[in-house]
């Protein structure tokens, strides 16, 4: 059997093509810090125009996860106050990083939406040490306050009782509960792209929340102001819910990552494929289809079609012609 047999050609061919993607797969390991380094988007819930747009997101696309720290994501509250040193800063078409997160722990497909606000404790008391880790809230604080079993408390053990709250980016500092509107002028403003109706304001409102832990709001950007957290944080809100309930503000334990560059179209393949459990292709906007035949048919016919270049230049070349004149010189004798 020697190297030109067909099959050591197809076996060698093989062979790159797996080592190609291998590379690939470490190269955006290396990049992104995460793996798996994309995700696929499923739902229409972060789309910006009904008929798709790149740069922001879409179902159908892939989306790169970046390993960033959880004190590093930028909130809309933050990047839309003119105060804040992250005025401006923008990802995905809006103010604000767009995040990748578990519902409140579990196991599921993870939700990629935008990081809205974030709520910090401001004042903490230490709580009952000796009360069980199941014990409901008053045990854990008899002198007041909401059990958080992630934040370090002031003697150095996990767990605080919050006494009071603040949000970066907003004048809520200090504060029992959490009252913001997005209006433009309390804070940046953030349209719900609805009309007035069932005295349900146009702008993103928070009003009177007591959160049960501290954490990141998050909303995808065509969800018209339904916070993933639900109707405690937003009226109106119906919130995304998991195995243990609906979404609570995102721990940093629940944190995937946060999006970082978008490959269009290409992840509608995967959609395509995909079994019951998934939505398929349902929200995957008409253009993506276009545009991702587009993609495939360029893969298959742009080698012949450099082919048919690089030959016409070669045949075309000094030297090509001094080869012709030789080898009709050659022939004459």
């Amino acid at each position: 059997m020697t190297d030109s047999h067909p099959l050591n050609n197809l076996l060698r061919e093989m062979i790159l093509a797996v080592a190609m993607i291998v590379f690939l797969v470490l190269g955006l390991w290396a990049h992104t810090g995460t793996m798996p380094p994309l995700v696929v988007v499923e739902s229409s819930s972060m789309i910006h125009e009904e008929n798709g747009e790149v740069g922001s997101i879409d179902a159908g696309d892939l989306i790169l996860v970046m390993d960033t720290p959880y004190d590093n994501i930028v909130t809309f509250a933050e990047a839309s106050a003119k105060e804040n040193n992250y005025f401006g800063y923008e990802t995905h078409g809006m103010a604000g990083d767009v995040i990748i997160y578990q519902k409140n722990g579990d196991a599921g497909t993870p939700i990629i939406h935008r990081a809205i606000l974030r709520v910090e404790p401001s004042q903490t008391t230490s709580p009952d040490r000796l009360a069980g880790e199941n014990a409901n809230n008053s045990a854990h604080c008899p002198n007041g306050g909401t059990w958080d079993s992630a934040v370090r408390d002031l003697d150095g053990e996990m767990g605080t009782c919050v006494l009071t709250w603040s949000v970066p980016g907003t004048n809520v500092t200090d504060s029992e509960t959490v009252t913001i509107k997005f209006d433009g002028y309390s804070a940046g403003y953030y349209d719900c792209q609805r009309f007035t109706h069932a005295n349900v304001e146009p702008f993103l409102v928070v009003w009177n929340w007591q959160p049960k832990h501290s954490g990141i709001v998050t909303l995808g950007d065509n969800n018209q102001c339904s916070v993933d957290q639900g109707g405690l944080v937003v009226n109106g809100s119906s919130g995304v819910h998991s195995s243990s309930g609906v979404a609570g503000p995102v721990r940093e334990a629940w944190l995937v990552g946060v999006a970082g560059g978008e490959i269009p179209w290409l992840g509608t393949v995967k959609l395509m494929l995909s079994g019951p459990s998934s939505p398929g292709t349902q929200y995957v906007p008409g253009s993506s289809f276009l545009f991702l035949a587009l993609v495939i048919g360029g893969i298959i016919f742009a080698p012949v079609g450099l082919e048919a270049i690089i030959k016409k230049i070669m045949q075309e070349s000094p030297e090509m012609y001094q080869a012709k004149l030789e080898t009709d010189y050659s022939s004459e004798e």
